[in-house]
């Protein structure tokens, strides 16, 4: 496959990609004004509760067998690996770009999660088509790729809505107690008694509203067992539970049910299947998240451009660490993983471990601010400089990738 080839298959999907973010922006322009604040919220909530996990359930039930996970075990724990590594590397650029306290959480998660699902299904079909592929016959890399890209896309959705969600929370609220503290008169109490002052959101939307008394140094505690109870139940207050369980992540345990479990998988995959009805309306709903999200993402950058006070180091570190140190460290452990025999021998399979390594941030975590109402400027002006190197980024590193497992 030449330079050029592989250009075009790379950029192709990345340009879609702009296109609709432009379309999305030009509807929530003022003189349109189709996709305003209001609407882009309630388009977020039928994302979050309809679309996404429909398109993760219905796309992994219908390619996840019990033989495909076990020959694939190693992708779950290679896409942990981007997230622990982007994580460390995004706490590096807080550290030396001091961002401040509501972009924290963003700056890890865009560090953190590749787009892992959305970006493969469109660019594993384009690499398969292309001539002189060295993937093989077209309809087997399709088959074998758009199995890799479910299960990327389902794990990664696991990871993103249970710790990405959570740290962009944890940053969003941490910064509004901030900001009421800071603003609240200075208390004439006793010092020997903190005070506290409520969140500007509820308890429901935030998760982290504590009882008052919990601030209080008088608080008795008898015993190790007592302090042990005590610390576990400011942790259950503070862990929200019903978010962790989020319904991308509920649709990805369901997809894994129906896919691996071969009564259930007969009644509702196939063709033949008398239950198929279900699984079609599925994807059906599925095929409606990347666009919606897409349409999001450039309704949020509109917001970016008109003013945005995130600092260009920050968009910097985050460029360097997905674009440059993340694929460095992923030759690495693809490579040593292949040396231990912990990969099979499938260069489709060893270059979509290698590419979710190289990918830019998940869309959806717009979707996470524009839901906590944190960082949505931010986040899209960070979007619009990773999606216009990313076809530089990509196109670059699928050559070096191919290149090396073509050695």
């Amino acid at each position: 496959m030449g330079l050029l080839d592989l250009f075009i298959a790379s950029s192709i999907p990345v340009l879609k990609v702009l296109l609709v973010t432009g379309l999305g922006s030009y509807l929530a322009s003022d003189s349109i004004n189709i996709l305003g604040d209001d609407a882009r919220k309630h388009l977020n909530n039928v994302v979050f509760y309809v679309f996404n996990p429909a398109l993760v359930c219905s796309n992994l039930a219908k390619s996840i067998t019990y033989e495909s996970m076990v020959k694939l075990w190693f992708m779950p724990f290679n896409i942990l690996l981007t997230f622990i590594v982007g994580s460390v590397l995004g706490w590096v650029v807080i550290q030396v770009t001091r961002a401040p306290m509501h972009l924290r959480g963003l700056v890890i998660g865009c560090c953190s999660a590749g787009n892992l699902g959305n970006l493969f299904l469109i660019i594993i079909p384009a690499v398969c088509k292309e001539q002189g592929s060295p993937f093989g016959n077209p309809d087997v890399c399709h088959t074998y790729g758009m199995a890799y890209a479910s299960l990327s896309m389902a794990i990664g959705a696991i990871y993103l809505w249970s710790y990405v969600y959570n740290i962009v929370r944890v940053s969003s609220c941490k910064s509004l107690m901030e900001v009421e503290i800071s603003n609240s008169p200075k208390s004439s109490s006793s010092p020997s008694r903190k005070t506290w002052t409520e969140p500007l959101l509820s308890s429901d939307e935030t998760g982290l509203a504590l009882p008052r008394d919990q601030f209080d140094n008088n608080t008795p505690l008898v015993g190790v067992s007592d302090k042990i109870k005590h610390h576990l139940e400011k942790l259950f207050k503070k862990m929200n539970l019903k978010r962790l369980l989020a319904p991308s992540t509920i649709g990805a345990i369901v997809g894994f049910i129906v896919g691996l479990v071969p009564q259930i998988r007969n009644f509702l995959i196939g063709d033949t299947a008398s239950l198929r009805v279900f699984q079609d309306t599925a994807l059906l709903l599925g095929d409606g998240a990347i666009p919606a999200v897409t349409l999001i993402m450039g309704g949020n950058l509109l917001k970016g451009i008109k003013g945005s006070g995130i600092e260009k180091s920050v968009i910097f570190g985050i460029i360097v660490v997905r674009y440059v140190a993340m694929p460095l460290i992923g030759i690495g452990v693809v490579k040593g993983a292949v040396q231990f025999d912990l990969v099979h021998d499938d260069i489709l399979y060893q270059f979509v471990l290698l590419l979710q390594f190289a990918l830019p941030p998940a869309m959806n975590i717009g979707t996470i601010t524009q839901l906590f109402g944190a960082g949505e400027t931010e986040c899209s002006v960070i979007m619009l400089w990773c999606y216009l190197l990313a076809s530089v980024a990509l196109t670059f590193w699928s050559t070096f990738f191919l290149w090396l497992l073509l050695q």
